[in-house]
């Protein structure tokens, strides 16, 4: 059995998706939210859907939407025992949006969320690496619940300082692609005990389908390139990582 700890699930015919996914051994799929939007309809989406969870949390692209009445409004979605993180939540330099600091003042407020409602947490970070891992680690007390680096595209440093806090990471379609060598030799490093699978869907598909909608039925892709890597069999690489989703969102 495989779980997809990190998925996007609001377009398209969800039904068929799910199905497709349980067709591909895929039996669990957290759906990921980023906005207010998004918070409703994964948990909507979890309530309608068995095997489905949702993460509720405002993503740093987005941190402008965080205020006083959003927090209680997480709060109160929390109760739903289909939540079973805080996420996606961080920090992403990419783009042009909001200021670097009202995105960390947003991260911290989340971080605090989390440890308040006892829930793992689900991190983006993108061309923000040193920001990110500076608070986590001055706020490493409050991340006792654990949690995930999600599409995990570091360094093998960064990689060692993640799992010094006490986190995991979440690897998806992108340890796949011919050009990923730096990432891959990565996972040659990271513990199996550590890692989970996720498509990111409908982003990021795995070779052999990438350029195409991503879907959570592609997990077995990421699986076995990770199998490669490491020498191993994939059926292992399932074990392992669905134990590792179990450990940490409790599902």
């Amino acid at each position: 059995m495989f779980v997809d700890a990190h998925a996007h699930l609001y377009d398209g015919d969800v039904k068929l998706i799910i199905e497709n996914a349980k067709n591909n051994l895929v039996q669990k799929i957290i759906c990921a939210s980023s906005d207010i939007e998004t918070m409703q309809k994964a948990v909507a989406i979890s309530n309608e859907n068995e095997g489905v969870f949702a993460t509720i949390g405002i993503h740093p692209q987005d941190a402008e939407q965080f205020s006083a009445e959003i927090e209680i409004f997480m709060k109160k979605l929390a109760k739903n025992p289909k939540v079973v993180a805080i996420g996606e939540i961080g920090l992403d330099y990419h783009y042009d949006g909001p200021a670097h600091d009202l995105q960390k003042k947003v991260f911290r407020a989340q971080l605090k969320i989390a440890y308040e409602l006892k829930k793992p947490i689900q991190i983006h970070i993108r061309d923000a690496m040193s920001d990110a891992l500076n608070i986590l680690s001055e706020n490493k007390k409050l991340l006792k619940y654990g949690g995930v680096v999600h599409c995990f595209n570091g360094s093998k440093e960064d990689a060692e300082k993640i799992i010094g806090l006490g986190l995991d990471f979440t690897i998806g379609g992108v340890c796949t692609f011919k050009n990923a060598k730096s990432l891959q030799e990565t996972l040659k490093f990271l513990p199996l005990e550590k890692i989970m699978l996720e498509t990111d869907s409908p982003y990021l598909a795995p070779e052999p389908v990438r350029g195409t909608k991503n879907e959570s039925k592609n997990i077995p892709y990421i699986a076995q390139k990770i199998a490669d890597l490491k020498g191993i069999d994939i059926q292992e690489v399932a074990r392992q990582t669905t134990k590792n989703v179990e450990r940490v969102f409790k599902i």
